[in-house]
């Protein structure tokens, strides 16, 4: 199902009233200024999307270059992004996630941060030499291969690739779109106690920056998990990339 797109939100005339032109203050700057406190005090909530510099400029007697520096400051400060079709919006408070065992859709959910999916694909795969090895199933057996798109509010955060043994092959489609992965499981009264989890970072594909809505082979964050049941028995391997501006690990060490 396409995004749908925001309307566009109109500031308040009165928001820019003490604007001063004679100010040795340069005018982009009190431009940034005021729409940087709109967004702090809620006018202009994560998600919203702003008006195009044009009609902006033209609302307040102001050059387009003058408000497009204005918007590229607050892009800078990571409060606005561009995104291609859509415009300016406001940027969603980013998630920071401690390195426990959820899952990300589990954490939006917690955060009120209203998590979406895009099913990019599903297949059943005979498992190779490295998912036999991490799943514990023999060479050539069936594994469900899934990827999928998480958004958070409508803003692309994370393309998640997960691969699941035989018995979980007969998750659907409308299963994927609808419910995050641990909690189908745990639907099916699979538990997971422990996992292995490595987090890295490098080059988005072409792929993943389209879909991310990020520039060509930006950076984005890696995390590898292989959790386990009760039993000790592997039920999932994922490999996730994220967005970097959107989304950190939290992590609490302790002295032994």
């Amino acid at each position: 199902m396409p995004e749908s797109i925001p309307e566009q939100t109109t500031l308040p005339p009165e928001l820019f009233m003490d604007i001063d032109r004679s100010s040795p203050i340069p005018m982009y700057f009190q431009i940034a200024t005021k729409i940087e406190q709109a967004i702090g005090d809620g006018t202009l909530p994560p998600g919203a999307r702003l008006e195009n510099e044009i009609a902006l400029g033209e609302r307040l007697g102001l050059s387009r270059p003058t408000v497009r520096r204005a918007i590229q400051e607050l892009v800078g400060k990571g409060l606005l992004v561009r995104r291609r079709g859509i415009g300016t919006q406001v940027v969603q408070r980013p998630l920071t996630r401690k390195v426990e065992l959820t899952s990300l859709y589990d954490d939006l959910e917690r955060g009120e941060k209203h998590p979406s999916t895009e099913l990019l694909g599903r297949e059943v795969i005979p498992a190779d030499d490295q998912l036999a090895d991490v799943l514990s199933v023999p060479v050539g057996s069936d594994v469900l291969h899934v990827r999928r798109l998480r958004s958070s509010d409508g803003v692309p955060l994370a393309v998640l690739e997960n691969f699941l043994p035989a018995e979980f092959t007969d998750i659907t489609d409308d299963d994927l779109r609808a419910r995050g992965l641990y909690q189908l499981l745990r639907v099916r009264g699979t538990m997971m106690s422990v996992a292995h989890q490595r987090i890295g970072a490098r080059a988005a594909t072409t792929a993943e920056s389209r879909l991310l809505d990020i520039k060509a082979h930006g950076p984005v964050l890696t995390m590898e998990r292989t959790a386990y049941n009760n039993n000790g028995k592997a039920v999932e391997f994922g490999r996730h990339c994220y967005r970097p501006d959107l989304y950190s690990f939290e992590i609490t060490l302790v002295d032994k």
